[in-house]
């Protein structure tokens, strides 16, 4: 099961997840991870000061990166890796 986070503030958020993962989002962005991100301490104090609102969604078969209104999720997570994109 998934879940769908969105940037409730005027401001760029990183979200805390599981596994040294963070969610990035812009204002008013959204979205998508798993239902057990959705315990991590970091999620639930966004949560708690209204930073963030989640949805849980129900299982989805297929769903393309598409939140519970059907609009395509707008976050990207960080793997850690190195970065693209130096000095050019």
């Amino acid at each position: 099961m998934a879940a769908t986070v969105t940037n409730k503030t005027r401001k760029p958020l990183s979200v805390p997840l599981g596994r040294g993962k963070r969610l990035f989002l812009g204002p008013g962005k959204s979205g998508e991870i798993s239902s057990h991100d959705v315990e991590q301490p970091g999620v639930k104090a966004l949560v708690e000061n209204g930073a963030i609102e989640v949805l849980q969604l129900r299982g989805q078969a297929g769903g393309g990166g598409r939140d519970a209104r059907g609009r395509a999720s707008q976050g990207f997570m960080s793997r850690g890796g190195p970065r693209r994109g130096g000095d050019r």
